[in-house]
């Protein structure tokens, strides 16, 4: 509970102050942005008026611990307004990493050119595999695209968690037959590490892949130690640390929509989740499809609960169907993913056979079909 409450202490401070700069920079230079500044000054104005309340409800109980906390919160705000001012000034100059980029970005047009070179037997299969491996949609055509916007589907083709999950579980199952051994869970955790942040440097790292990446890093650095994963200590962690590496992403959309997205998974779908209970024992056990059921649903509504307020002020749309739409491409997706890494890596080595190549070309098939009868409705 102490680590829990320290890491808020931190990163809600230090978030209020990269929100602070995108401010104070908005002022001073009026950059060219989608992101509106009342955005930045509502999170600060959030934080400022949450800590006064903080300050004046304790007023009476002015210790020297409440004294620290209050300081180190000052002490982050101003870390975070420095790092966002600073980091805006140092924008263009290449980075020690560039080595790296280029490699990555080589094995990106390589992944393309050999997602392009899988006969499939429809055309419009390989631009949407592309897209869901490589984040490259420029091979869709606008009939696609119109579909996944109308069905409440867009984030399918936006790389996020959903998109290295399916990463994260293949690596899981392929490094399974390594054992438990403290030996083997660190080769495994090394592995896992290394090979999804090569692939989120790989597909662009947008913010909301990184932000999957962090959480992905820290899940699993926690598990090789044997610490206690709080989910509010993740979440606030990896907001904590992709601020401090990239302060600029608080005024991204896919940055915005991704930690309230995750905000609903966390704060929000427990309290639904508990609504149908865990069944007590019968035929069905734990496997009851209805709770599975119910489960998705709300796992659907918490996220659209969360990010909707702000999709529609970007946007100005609302998915009607957002359950239905969730409910039946998200399995579809995953299999879709699934199918194509495997293709990809056989094709690779010369050894794909025809079955395979046609089982993802009706997979992707069928989940453009699923949604063009939604989009439809």
């Amino acid at each position: 509970m102490a680590g829990a409450k320290d890491i808020v202490g931190i990163s809600v401070p230090f978030a209020a102050g990269v929100a602070a700069g995108a401010v104070v920079l908005h002022f001073l230079r009026l950059p060219d942005s989608r992101f509106p500044v009342h955005c930045a000054a509502a999170i600060l104005s959030a934080t400022i008026a949450a800590s006064a309340l903080a300050t004046v409800r304790t007023a009476g109980n002015d210790t020297p611990a409440r004294r620290l906390r209050l300081a180190v919160a000052g002490i982050f705000m101003a870390a975070g307004l420095f790092c966002y001012l600073n980091f805006s000034m140092l924008e263009g100059i290449p980075g020690p990493g560039k080595p790296l980029l280029d490699a990555a970005a080589k094995a990106s047009d390589a992944l393309k050119e050999r997602i392009g070179s899988i006969p499939y037997p429809s055309s419009s299969t390989a631009p949407l595999v592309k897209a869901m491996l490589t984040g490259d949609r420029t091979g869709l055509d606008r009939g696609t695209t119109d579909v996944f916007r109308k069905s409440g589907a867009s984030h399918i083709l936006a790389l996020s968690g959903l998109h290295l999950g399916v990463i994260y579980l293949i690596m899981l199952h392929l490094l399974r037959p390594l054992g438990n051994s403290l030996r083997a869970r660190k080769v495994k955790y090394l592995c896992i590490i290394l090979g999804s942040g090569y692939y989120t440097l790989m597909t662009g790292a947008s913010p909301s892949i990184t932000r999957a990446f962090l959480f992905i890093s820290i899940n699993e650095t926690g598990k090789v130690l044997g610490r206690e994963r709080d989910p509010s200590g993740v979440f606030l962690g990896a907001l904590t640390v992709q601020l401090a590496i990239n302060p600029a992403a608080i005024t991204t959309v896919g940055f915005q929509l991704s930690y309230l997205a995750m905000a609903g998974i966390f704060f929000i779908y427990p309290a639904l989740e508990r609504l149908y209970p865990e069944p007590g024992g019968g035929p069905l056990g734990k496997a009851d499809p209805l709770r599975r059921i119910w489960k998705a649903a709300v796992m659907s509504v918490s996220c659209q609960a969360a990010t909707a307020p702000l999709a529609w002020h970007y946007f100005h749309s609302f998915p009607r169907y957002f359950i239905i739409t969730n409910l039946v491409a998200l399995p579809v997706t995953s299999a879709v993913m699934l199918l194509s890494v495997a293709t990809v890596a056989l094709s690779s080595m010369g050894i794909c056979p025809d079955w395979l190549v046609s089982t993802g070309d009706f997979a992707v098939q069928a989940l453009l079909q699923c949604l063009g009868t939604i989009a439809s409705l």
